[in-house]
């Protein structure tokens, strides 16, 4: 059997514990999510200060959700009442001398937390990395001594695996994965990634900004994680590789995901011999060793982009969900790659879209919130306005959604 995410800790109704959830997948319960919003369906709306993209994680009743000043000279962490929004911590975290350049796109507080019972783990790239006692906000330890050279800044999300915690550095001068002891913040193991396959591409073409998933192939579990030149299994306790998928692309980001079986991810984008760019989209069979290009690849999908894929598709029932760079919404058939209907759409989409109770949910950077029936057939359910752009992907849990805008946390709910 091969399945997500082996940490099945606590149920995913209860708590929402990573980005896209504590199964990493965006697949909620079967929660009672109103689906036309107005005034009465918002239980609270809290204002967070400063700028941050981090998606809201939630356990018992808080939740954590990371900012920073514009200028990255000052990074927090903020917990937030689920019940009545009130903010219980609002932690300075790090305040760096020096801070690297970021994208315009990105923020100095983009990767999401991940949260236990007693802890939460919030990461920062290259500012660093720290674990915070939720019992009475104290930091129990902070890790800085994990760099690279962030020319956009963070966005890859920490993962807890076990006793530890899983993180990405990839920049233009070292690219690598790294677990540390969630106990005290030591360094456990670093894989770094092949050099020589990064010589090929451009400088600004070699970083990487993905979040890892945790697999489980025939009783062994393995950590899967698509670089910009490369993807690997590793084995999660050590760091040894345990196969690799080359695709010498650039710059990824959107997360890898699994059902049924089959491992899918975008590559970054390729430049073809006219010189437009495109991404593929992979499906792979996951047992296996050593270089598995060519013998475990089951079907890959090219898309024209003009840019890297931002969200990561949801797939439930063998149907992906996704919305290309080029706005094209779709769905894809997961065991052959064809595509069953898209749509073209006017906004961007960088939030993830996320399944909840036979629908999908899609978010836009200009705070639309679009509801389709899950299906092969296009069927628009619901669409609502926000306040402002919806750049985090947001948390569904307990009848509720959890989803931060530009400036806002909401919990909206049943009336």
């Amino acid at each position: 059997t091969i399945h997500a995410c082996s940490k099945k800790t606590t149920s995913q109704d209860k708590n929402w514990t990573h980005f896209r959830g504590s199964d990493l997948n965006g697949i909620a319960a079967n929660e009672n999510i109103p689906l036309m919003w107005d005034e009465s369906v918002i239980k609270w709306k809290t204002e967070i200060h400063d700028k941050g993209y981090s998606s809201p994680v939630v356990y018992g009743n808080q939740i954590w959700v990371t900012t920073a000043k514009a200028d990255g000279k000052e990074i927090y962490a903020v917990c937030i009442d689920f019940q009545t929004g009130k903010i219980i911590y609002d932690i300075k975290v790090f305040t760096p001398d020096e801070v690297e350049r970021r994208n315009s796109t990105n923020t100095y507080a983009t990767p999401t937390p991940c949260i236990e019972k007693g802890f939460v783990y919030v990461h920062y790239g290259s500012i660093g990395t720290a674990c915070i006692n939720t019992e009475d906000g104290s930091i129990v330890w902070k890790q800085t001594g994990l760099k690279c050279k962030q020319v956009h800044a963070a966005a890859s999300s920490p993962i807890i695996y076990k006793n530890l915690i899983i993180l990405h550095f990839e920049s233009t001068d070292v690219r690598y994965v790294a677990a540390l002891d969630k106990s005290n913040g030591n360094i456990v193991w670093r894989s770094d990634r092949p050099e020589e396959l990064y010589i090929p591409l451009p400088t600004f073409g070699k970083p990487a900004f993905i979040t890892p998933i945790i697999i489980n192939v025939k009783g062994r579990d393995l950590l899967i994680s698509n670089g910009s030149a490369i993807c690997q299994a590793f084995e999660p306790t050590t760091g040894k590789e345990i196969w690799r998928v080359v695709d010498g692309a650039e710059t990824t980001i959107a997360m890898p995901f699994t059902e049924n079986g089959i491992l899918f991810w975008y590559t970054g984008f390729n430049v073809a011999d006219d010189g437009k760019t495109y991404t593929d989209l992979l499906a792979v069979n996951p047992d296996g060793e050593g270089d598995i290009t060519g013998k475990n690849i089951i079907w890959n999908k090219k898309d024209e982009t003009s840019d890297n894929q931002m969200l990561s598709p949801v797939i439930k029932d063998g149907l992906i969900y996704t919305v290309t760079t080029r706005n094209n919404m779709m769905c894809i058939d997961a065991a052959t790659g064809e595509e069953i209907w898209s749509r073209r759409v006017t906004s961007h989409y960088n939030a993830s879209p996320l399944y909840n109770n036979g629908n999908i949910w899609f978010f836009t950077v200009k705070g639309e919130v679009l509801v389709l029936k899950a299906g092969r057939k296009y069927e628009v359910v619901s669409n609502n306005q926000m306040d402002s752009g919806i750049w985090a992907t947001p948390a569904i849990l307990r009848n509720s959604m959890i989803m931060r805008t530009e400036n806002y946390l909401y919990r909206i709910g049943v009336k």
